[in-house]
């Protein structure tokens, strides 16, 4: 007779072998699904999920843009040849002449108007991910876009209003967008397969690149328009895309796959067994003293921190340099702004794929994986800041600095952003909300910082070389923290006590099985 300890390996050693062997089966199997000639729910998710983030993205990014032509005047021409500053450019024929615009605000107020989004971003984080997890993401995603287009429509009259009066609108819409990526990670937990995870992430976030590229461009076109003043069309135009993007997503999508009426049989059985029936557990209590304790999940929320101040000083700064330092019109200037997020986007998708293909070829441990694909996440973009700090006046030097160093950039999704989900599928939206909270304190941190660090009536070269090298030291020193202590073990309290038999098996091979 087995000794009670010997049995329950037994068991555990079953329970691993059942898992392991079911999942190697689906594997097997899921070309099968491919050939039902049903267009699989989980892609019309993706598809949707993507557009949602390029939208609620030019929604956020069209301002970047739009205070250039919103200022009356930024920065004097320099009269001194002596200053740490850079030529004006002489004009031609394709330059766009700059016109006047509606409002004399100084810099330190551009960079408050500027960060103010992320006052009421980082308030709803975590709300946004907890209630997703109790009843689902769809109408919290949903309404989230919802509000911040409404909010978006309303920017221009109500900076024509008030200047405190613009910056509460922007908090406002801050709160509608804060709950729509804890939602969506709340949502991937319950809709995607593990392997999917990396590149399907890749596809759904990478919207938000799309949304810039998209978003600046147009923008920097619109604010040339004599019609309705040029740069409210900014707002009104992308704000009115996000009341439609609700209409179809309310349609399309649905919170778990076993609800969805159009979804094919074979699908919700494909990934109820890749993943298992979470719905059972969504009554869990969060333990917040765990979070606390984690450091796998302080790992991420610093990584995340560090590449965040990088980004938005890059997101929400560059088109105010490329103006006031590299002296490009408007419209060059918004062409040019977004090429780092179109290279962040290609890169992204391509570098995501290849992370999990190294995966199921087992070359490379998932923490391994995460720990590598973070660290080029964020090492390449601080030292292409670095460069461009040292590139001074020479434009076409920056230009390419920022667009090949930010598509190392898109790293960062098979890097720390599905980290959650393995620590916890049960609270993935809630820490995501917690990691993401505190990340985008640096959208309004950056900004003020900046505006201290910038001069109000001269800006120099010197002065954004501080700018730079401050935000590639704050994104190099979280990423050693991330090495240190990341992790990708499912934590033990992530489910309930008597759940314990059924997670037994290691994470890893139930995520990646031999193939």
């Amino acid at each position: 007779m087995p000794s009670p300890v010997e049995e329950s390996s037994m068991i555990n050693a079953d329970i691993e072998n059942d898992v392991t062997s079911s999942h190697r089966n689906l594997v097997e199997t899921e070309p099968v699904e491919e050939t039902t000639g049903w267009i699989k729910s989980r892609t019309v998710l993706g598809i949707m999920g993507f557009l949602g983030f390029a939208n609620v993205y030019a929604m956020r990014v069209n301002l970047s843009v739009a205070i250039v032509a919103m200022i009356n005047s930024t920065t004097p021409l320099p009269s001194n040849d002596s200053l740490d500053v850079c030529p004006s450019s002489p004009p031609s024929n394709s330059s766009i002449p700059p016109r006047p615009g509606d409002f004399n605000w100084t810099a330190e107020q551009q960079s408050i108007i500027l960060g103010s989004f992320f006052y009421g971003y980082v308030l709803t984080q975590i709300p946004g991910g907890r209630i997703a997890e109790l009843f689902g993401g769809k109408l919290v995603y949903g309404v989230g876009v919802l509000l911040t287009a409404i909010f978006t429509i309303l920017s221009p009259i109500a900076a024509f209003v008030d200047f405190k009066f613009f910056i509460v609108v922007r908090v406002l819409e801050g709160l509608g967008e804060g709950v729509t990526y804890p939602a969506m990670h709340a949502m991937l937990a319950r809709w995607i397969p593990p392997t999917e995870r990396s590149k399907f992430a890749a596809y759904v976030y990478a919207g938000s690149n799309i949304g810039t590229v998209i978003s600046l461009p147009i923008s920097g076109w619109l604010c040339t328009l004599d019609y309705a003043g040029g740069w409210p069309l900014c707002f009104y135009l992308f704000g009115g895309l996000g009341v439609l993007w609700f209409i179809a997503w309310m349609f399309l999508v649905y919170d778990t796959p076993q609800k969805h009426p159009r979804i094919c049989p074979k699908e919700v059985e494909f990934i109820t067994q890749s993943i298992g029936a979470q719905e059972e557990e969504q009554g869990l209590s969060i333990p917040w003293c765990k979070f606390l304790t984690c450091l796998p999940l302080w790992a991420i929320l610093i990584a995340q921190c560090g590449q965040s101040w990088l980004f938005y000083t890059q997101l929400t700064e560059l088109p105010t340099y490329m103006n006031n330092i590299l002296h490009f019109d408007i419209v060059s200037n918004a062409r040019l702004s977004a090429l780092p997020y179109l290279t962040a986007w290609v890169a992204g998708i391509l570098i995501s794929i290849f992370a999990d293909w190294l995966l199921v070829k087992g070359w490379i441990s998932r923490l391994n994986s995460m720990k590598l694909w973070n660290t080029v996440a964020s090492f390449v973009p601080a030292l292409g800041l670095l460069g461009i700090a040292g590139a001074g006046c020479d434009r076409v030097a920056v230009m390419v600095l920022l667009s090949v160093t930010s598509a190392f950039g898109g790293a960062t999704y098979a890097g720390n952003q599905m980290n959650h989900i393995d620590l916890s599928p049960q609270f993935a939206g809630t820490m995501y909300g917690i990691t993401n909270a505190a990340s985008n304190i640096c959208g309004f941190m950056a900004p003020y910082v900046i505006g201290l660090i910038i001069s109000d009536t001269q800006q120099t070269l010197g002065q954004w070389r501080e700018v730079f090298y401050l935000a590639a030291a704050i994104d190099l020193g979280a990423n050693l923290f991330y090495l240190f202590f990341a992790s990708t073990e499912e934590q033990d309290w992530s489910r309930a006590d008597d759940d314990d038999l059924t997670v037994s098996a290691p994470v890893e091979s139930l995520m990646f099985p031999e193939s």
